[in-house]
Protein backbone atom coordinates (compact mmCIF):
# COMPACT_ATOMS: atom_id res chain seq x y z
CA UNK A 1 0.00 0.00 0.00
CA UNK A 2 2.89 2.35 0.77
CA UNK A 3 4.45 1.72 -2.65
CA UNK A 4 1.15 2.41 -4.39
CA UNK A 5 0.72 5.61 -2.39
CA UNK A 6 4.21 6.73 -3.40
CA UNK A 7 3.45 6.09 -7.08
CA UNK A 8 0.14 7.97 -6.98
CA UNK A 9 1.59 10.95 -5.10
CA UNK A 10 4.65 11.08 -7.36
CA UNK A 11 2.41 11.29 -10.43
CA UNK A 12 0.39 14.05 -8.76
CA UNK A 13 3.50 15.99 -7.75
CA UNK A 14 5.08 15.81 -11.22
CA UNK A 15 1.86 16.73 -13.03
CA UNK A 16 0.99 19.60 -10.71
CA UNK A 17 4.55 21.01 -10.77
CA UNK A 18 4.61 20.93 -14.57
CA UNK A 19 1.22 22.62 -14.76
CA UNK A 20 1.94 25.43 -12.32
CA UNK A 21 5.44 26.23 -13.58
CA UNK A 22 5.34 25.59 -17.32
CA UNK A 23 1.78 25.13 -18.60
CA UNK A 24 -1.49 26.74 -17.62
CA UNK A 25 -4.08 26.53 -14.87
CA UNK A 26 -6.40 23.50 -14.98
CA UNK A 27 -4.79 21.53 -17.78
CA UNK A 28 -3.08 18.32 -16.65
CA UNK A 29 -4.73 18.26 -13.22
CA UNK A 30 -8.26 17.93 -14.54
CA UNK A 31 -9.80 14.58 -13.49
CA UNK A 32 -10.21 13.41 -17.09
CA UNK A 33 -6.41 13.68 -17.52
CA UNK A 34 -5.16 12.91 -14.01
CA UNK A 35 -7.45 9.90 -13.48
CA UNK A 36 -5.99 7.79 -16.32
CA UNK A 37 -2.44 8.75 -15.26
CA UNK A 38 -3.08 7.50 -11.71
CA UNK A 39 -4.71 4.36 -13.10
CA UNK A 40 -1.68 3.77 -15.33
CA UNK A 41 0.69 4.16 -12.38
CA UNK A 42 -1.35 1.72 -10.26
CA UNK A 43 -1.80 -0.84 -13.04
CA UNK A 44 -5.51 -0.33 -13.81
CA UNK A 45 -5.86 2.33 -16.47
CA UNK A 46 -9.44 1.25 -17.30
CA UNK A 47 -10.68 2.18 -13.83
CA UNK A 48 -8.67 5.39 -14.04
CA UNK A 49 -10.36 6.36 -17.31
CA UNK A 50 -13.86 5.53 -16.04
CA UNK A 51 -13.44 7.38 -12.75
CA UNK A 52 -11.58 10.26 -14.40
CA UNK A 53 -14.44 10.85 -16.84
CA UNK A 54 -17.05 10.54 -14.08
CA UNK A 55 -15.17 12.91 -11.78
CA UNK A 56 -14.75 15.38 -14.63
CA UNK A 57 -18.54 15.34 -15.07
CA UNK A 58 -18.91 16.18 -11.37
CA UNK A 59 -16.26 18.91 -11.16
CA UNK A 60 -16.46 20.55 -14.60
CA UNK A 61 -19.10 22.98 -13.37
CA UNK A 62 -17.08 23.96 -10.30
CA UNK A 63 -15.45 27.39 -10.56
CA UNK A 64 -13.40 29.54 -8.21
CA UNK A 65 -15.34 32.23 -6.36
CA UNK A 66 -13.12 35.00 -5.04
CA UNK A 67 -10.06 32.91 -5.83
CA UNK A 68 -11.23 30.04 -3.63
CA UNK A 69 -12.39 26.63 -4.80
CA UNK A 70 -15.07 24.80 -2.79
CA UNK A 71 -13.44 21.43 -3.47
CA UNK A 72 -10.07 20.29 -4.84
CA UNK A 73 -10.76 18.02 -7.82
CA UNK A 74 -7.11 17.00 -8.28
CA UNK A 75 -6.61 15.52 -4.81
CA UNK A 76 -10.10 14.03 -4.88
CA UNK A 77 -9.24 12.31 -8.17
CA UNK A 78 -5.99 10.86 -6.84
CA UNK A 79 -7.52 9.53 -3.63
CA UNK A 80 -10.75 8.23 -5.19
CA UNK A 81 -9.00 6.44 -8.07
CA UNK A 82 -6.40 4.99 -5.68
CA UNK A 83 -9.13 3.85 -3.31
CA UNK A 84 -11.14 2.15 -6.06
CA UNK A 85 -8.11 0.37 -7.53
CA UNK A 86 -6.43 -0.68 -4.29
CA UNK A 87 -9.57 -1.91 -2.53
CA UNK A 88 -11.43 -3.30 -5.54
CA UNK A 89 -14.59 -1.38 -4.62
CA UNK A 90 -17.00 -0.30 -7.34
CA UNK A 91 -16.72 3.10 -8.92
CA UNK A 92 -20.01 4.38 -7.49
CA UNK A 93 -18.80 4.09 -3.91
CA UNK A 94 -15.64 6.01 -4.75
CA UNK A 95 -17.48 8.78 -6.58
CA UNK A 96 -19.69 9.43 -3.58
CA UNK A 97 -16.55 10.24 -1.56
CA UNK A 98 -15.10 12.68 -4.09
CA UNK A 99 -16.70 15.92 -2.88
CA UNK A 100 -16.05 15.32 0.87
CA UNK A 101 -12.43 14.34 0.22
CA UNK A 102 -11.82 17.33 -2.03
CA UNK A 103 -13.38 19.70 0.50
CA UNK A 104 -11.30 18.34 3.38
CA UNK A 105 -8.04 18.58 1.44
CA UNK A 106 -8.89 22.10 0.30
CA UNK A 107 -9.51 23.10 3.92
CA UNK A 108 -6.17 21.64 5.00
CA UNK A 109 -4.44 23.37 2.10
CA UNK A 110 -5.75 26.70 3.37
CA UNK A 111 -3.24 26.40 6.23
CA UNK A 112 -0.43 27.01 3.74
CA UNK A 113 -2.13 29.98 2.04
CA UNK A 114 -1.22 32.69 4.65
CA UNK A 115 2.46 31.79 4.24
CA UNK A 116 2.45 32.26 0.48
CA UNK A 117 0.29 35.38 0.77
CA UNK A 118 2.83 36.91 3.14
CA UNK A 119 5.51 36.58 0.47
CA UNK A 120 3.57 38.62 -2.10
CA UNK A 121 5.05 42.03 -1.07
CA UNK A 122 8.55 40.57 -1.41
CA UNK A 123 7.78 39.26 -4.89
CA UNK A 124 6.24 42.58 -5.91
CA UNK A 125 9.45 44.28 -4.82
CA UNK A 126 11.51 41.88 -6.94
CA UNK A 127 9.25 42.56 -9.93
CA UNK A 128 9.57 46.32 -9.42
CA UNK A 129 13.36 46.04 -9.31
CA UNK A 130 13.38 44.00 -12.52
CA UNK A 131 14.86 40.87 -10.92
CA UNK A 132 12.89 38.53 -13.16
CA UNK A 133 15.11 35.46 -12.81
CA UNK A 134 15.08 35.66 -9.02
CA UNK A 135 11.31 36.16 -9.01
CA UNK A 136 10.75 33.18 -11.31
CA UNK A 137 13.02 30.95 -9.19
CA UNK A 138 11.32 31.83 -5.91
CA UNK A 139 7.77 31.51 -7.22
CA UNK A 140 8.61 28.20 -8.89
CA UNK A 141 10.07 26.96 -5.60
CA UNK A 142 6.92 28.07 -3.80
CA UNK A 143 4.71 26.15 -6.24
CA UNK A 144 6.90 23.07 -5.83
CA UNK A 145 6.76 23.20 -2.02
CA UNK A 146 2.99 23.76 -2.08
CA UNK A 147 2.52 20.72 -4.29
CA UNK A 148 4.83 18.69 -2.05
CA UNK A 149 2.77 19.67 0.99
CA UNK A 150 -0.42 18.39 -0.63
CA UNK A 151 1.36 15.26 -1.86
CA UNK A 152 2.44 14.39 1.69
CA UNK A 153 -1.15 14.74 2.92
CA UNK A 154 -2.37 12.46 0.13
CA UNK A 155 0.40 9.93 0.80
CA UNK A 156 -0.73 9.38 4.38
CA UNK A 157 -4.38 9.32 3.29
CA UNK A 158 -3.70 6.60 0.70
CA UNK A 159 -1.04 4.59 2.54
CA UNK A 160 -2.76 4.42 5.91
CA UNK A 161 -6.37 5.38 5.24
CA UNK A 162 -7.43 3.36 2.21
CA UNK A 163 -7.39 0.00 3.99
CA UNK A 164 -9.46 1.33 6.88
CA UNK A 165 -11.87 2.97 4.48
CA UNK A 166 -12.13 -0.25 2.49
CA UNK A 167 -12.87 -2.23 5.66
CA UNK A 168 -15.53 0.30 6.64
CA UNK A 169 -17.16 0.12 3.21
CA UNK A 170 -17.12 -3.69 3.33
CA UNK A 171 -19.11 -3.65 6.58
CA UNK A 172 -21.74 -1.25 5.30
CA UNK A 173 -25.19 -2.66 4.48
CA UNK A 174 -26.13 -3.15 0.85
CA UNK A 175 -28.79 -0.46 1.00
CA UNK A 176 -26.19 2.11 2.11
CA UNK A 177 -23.92 1.21 -0.81
CA UNK A 178 -26.87 1.44 -3.20
CA UNK A 179 -27.66 4.86 -1.77
CA UNK A 180 -24.07 5.97 -2.33
CA UNK A 181 -24.27 4.71 -5.90
CA UNK A 182 -27.45 6.70 -6.48
CA UNK A 183 -25.86 9.76 -4.89
CA UNK A 184 -22.81 9.48 -7.15
CA UNK A 185 -25.07 9.31 -10.21
CA UNK A 186 -26.91 12.41 -9.00
CA UNK A 187 -23.60 14.22 -8.48
CA UNK A 188 -22.67 13.62 -12.12
CA UNK A 189 -26.05 14.98 -13.18
CA UNK A 190 -25.63 18.05 -10.96
CA UNK A 191 -22.18 18.72 -12.41
CA UNK A 192 -23.46 18.57 -15.97
CA UNK A 193 -26.46 20.73 -15.01
CA UNK A 194 -24.20 23.43 -13.52
CA UNK A 195 -22.10 23.51 -16.68
CA UNK A 196 -25.19 23.56 -18.91
CA UNK A 197 -26.67 26.49 -16.97
CA UNK A 198 -23.49 28.49 -17.67
CA UNK A 199 -23.54 27.99 -21.44
CA UNK A 200 -27.29 27.65 -22.01
CA UNK A 201 -28.83 29.45 -24.95
CA UNK A 202 -31.52 28.57 -27.51
CA UNK A 203 -28.81 27.57 -29.98
CA UNK A 204 -27.10 25.24 -27.50
CA UNK A 205 -30.39 23.89 -26.15
CA UNK A 206 -31.25 22.39 -29.54
CA UNK A 207 -28.20 20.13 -29.38
CA UNK A 208 -28.97 19.19 -25.78
CA UNK A 209 -32.37 17.83 -26.76
CA UNK A 210 -30.86 16.18 -29.84
CA UNK A 211 -28.43 14.27 -27.64
CA UNK A 212 -31.27 13.22 -25.35
CA UNK A 213 -33.29 11.85 -28.28
CA UNK A 214 -30.27 10.03 -29.72
CA UNK A 215 -29.56 8.39 -26.36
CA UNK A 216 -33.07 7.52 -25.21
CA UNK A 217 -35.04 6.98 -28.41
CA UNK A 218 -32.38 5.56 -30.72
CA UNK A 219 -30.28 3.94 -27.99
CA UNK A 220 -26.95 5.24 -29.31
CA UNK A 221 -23.86 4.94 -27.13
CA UNK A 222 -22.03 7.91 -25.65
CA UNK A 223 -19.17 7.45 -28.11
CA UNK A 224 -21.53 7.48 -31.10
CA UNK A 225 -23.28 10.63 -29.86
CA UNK A 226 -19.90 12.29 -29.25
CA UNK A 227 -18.79 11.50 -32.82
CA UNK A 228 -22.04 12.93 -34.20
CA UNK A 229 -21.50 16.04 -32.08
CA UNK A 230 -17.95 16.45 -33.41
CA UNK A 231 -19.18 16.13 -37.00
CA UNK A 232 -21.88 18.76 -36.41
CA UNK A 233 -19.39 21.09 -34.70
CA UNK A 234 -16.90 20.79 -37.58
CA UNK A 235 -19.67 21.38 -40.13
CA UNK A 236 -20.86 24.53 -38.31
CA UNK A 237 -17.28 25.77 -37.97
CA UNK A 238 -16.59 25.32 -41.68
CA UNK A 239 -19.87 27.01 -42.60
CA UNK A 240 -19.13 30.00 -40.35
CA UNK A 241 -15.60 30.20 -41.73
CA UNK A 242 -16.86 30.25 -45.31
CA UNK A 243 -19.40 32.94 -44.41
CA UNK A 244 -16.72 35.10 -42.76
CA UNK A 245 -14.39 34.68 -45.74
CA UNK A 246 -17.24 35.63 -48.09
CA UNK A 247 -18.01 38.78 -46.09
CA UNK A 248 -14.32 39.73 -46.03
CA UNK A 249 -14.05 39.28 -49.80
CA UNK A 250 -17.10 41.49 -50.34
CA UNK A 251 -15.60 44.12 -48.06
CA UNK A 252 -12.31 44.11 -49.97
CA UNK A 253 -14.12 44.40 -53.33
CA UNK A 254 -16.23 47.29 -52.04
CA UNK A 255 -13.15 49.06 -50.70
CA UNK A 256 -11.20 48.60 -53.93
CA UNK A 257 -14.13 49.89 -56.01
CA UNK A 258 -14.39 53.00 -53.84
CA UNK A 259 -10.66 53.63 -54.20
CA UNK A 260 -11.00 53.28 -57.99
CA UNK A 261 -13.85 55.77 -58.10
CA UNK A 262 -11.93 58.21 -55.96
CA UNK A 263 -8.97 58.04 -58.33
CA UNK A 264 -11.19 58.67 -61.36
CA UNK A 265 -12.84 61.79 -59.94
CA UNK A 266 -9.57 63.07 -58.53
Amino acid sequence: MVTAALKACLVYWIVYTLELNFLSWQTLTRPIVLGPLIGLALGDIKTGIILGASLESIFMGVSAVGGSLPSDWATATVIVVSYAILTGQNAEAGLALAIPIGTIVMSLGAIWTPITTGLVPHWEKLAGEGKINKLFTQTSLQFTITTLYTSILMFFAIAYGVEGLGALMAKMPVWVLKGMGAASAMMIGVGISILTSMIWSPKVGVFFFLGFVLAKSLGLSTLAIAIIGIVIAVAIFMQDKDLIDFKNSLGKKSQSSKEGEGGFFA
